[in-house]
């Protein structure tokens, strides 16, 4: 069987090198232009780029799908039976999709329908979900519309946005080789989505790793973790920003004790307020509940531990957070 892949981020790179170890015939991996990553702002190639360089398949980075005559003559060329997409980042136009004999399937990091969109599993854990998993799909016209093939579940747990994304990289992978045989011989019935049950997950801007501390601690906690690694979250002290890495709530109400940094919490302080400052940790107001900062980024410096920060600088405990 002949395929096409189609992906860009760290997300499609476990599905591409299974297909590939597997022994299928990846004839391309069709991946997003290099451009500015990461500091400094250097040009790099994209995980899938990298990945398929060093598993020996070729690839094309097309700036754009649509009109794009000289790249669907070169698909057509190939004569794919099957394409394989996994967090590409663009929307596949018709005369691509009826292009495979096969058809075109999808990896979607969700339990779709919710979910669909640019970044299911930031908002699975903002929103609190207790679970997500991945879904395949044959793709359509839409925005991860398409007919269900399989699903498979997993516990959120604890997990930031990077650790979840790679837990779901692997058991995409998984389910796409489970299901392959199935696809390769027409046995795979796709199942419609119900609409009513649909929900979308945006693409993140920068402000959404902004923490309201007026939100209660779990919710802030939950943020954190969604806006982990990247985007990274933060809170403001004035006009610096200060990176939050890692954090834990403690308590439930206005004020709740916060005993582990070996302070008494005062009450009616108000969101944002810190309440002290230790190697334990920085405590801080919310709307409900105490968030103790774990580990910081401070303005010009690598990320620690609030004990390491502290051994050569100190924080203003009078200024609020916000």
């Amino acid at each position: 069987m002949k395929i096409v892949y189609m992906g860009t981020s760290e997300f499609a790179v476990p599905a591409l090198l299974a297909l590939a170890e597997r022994g299928e015939e990846v004839a391309l991996a069709v991946t997003q232009p290099d451009k500015a990553r990461g500091r400094g702002g250097r040009i790099l190639p994209t995980p899938v780029k990298k990945a398929a360089a060093g598993a020996g398949i070729p690839t094309s980075e097309p700036e754009r799908l649509r009109d794009n005559a000289d790249f669907l003559a070169a698909l057509a060329k190939i004569a794919p039976d099957l394409i394989v997409a996994a967090s590409y980042g663009k929307i596949l136009p018709k005369e691509i999709l009826v292009l495979p004999r096969l058809g075109c399937v999808n990896i979607h990091a969700s339990l779709l329908p919710k979910y669909r969109g640019a970044a299911p599993v930031r908002w699975a854990i903002a929103d609190g979900e207790e679970e997500t998993g991945v879904t395949l799909i044959y793709m359509g016209e839409g925005l991860d519309d398409g007919d269900m093939i399989a699903r498979r579940s997993i516990p959120v747990g604890e997990s930031d946005a990077g650790e979840l994304t790679g837990r779901l990289a692997a058991l995409g992978a998984e389910l796409l080789i489970e299901q392959l045989p199935a696809i390769a011989d027409g046995s795979a019935r796709g199942v419609p989505q119900e609409e009513a049950l649909a929900t979308y997950a945006r693409k993140i801007e920068k402000e959404d790793a902004h923490i309201d501390l007026r939100d209660d601690a779990l919710t802030a906690i939950r943020r954190i973790r969604a806006m982990n690694p990247e985007p990274g979250a933060f809170v403001l002290q004035g006009d610096t920003r200060i990176k939050i890495v890692k954090a834990h709530a403690v308590g439930a109400g206005p004020c709740a004790g916060f005993s582990e940094a070996g302070s008494e919490t005062r009450r009616g302080a108000a969101p944002g307020e810190i309440l002290s400052v230790s190697a334990e940790g920085l405590a801080v107001q919310t709307g409900d509940g105490t968030l103790v900062i774990d580990v910081v980024g401070m303005p010009g410096k690598r990320a620690m531990s609030i004990a390491d920060y502290l051994r050569g600088n100190r924080i203003d405990e009078t200024r609020p957070l916000r």
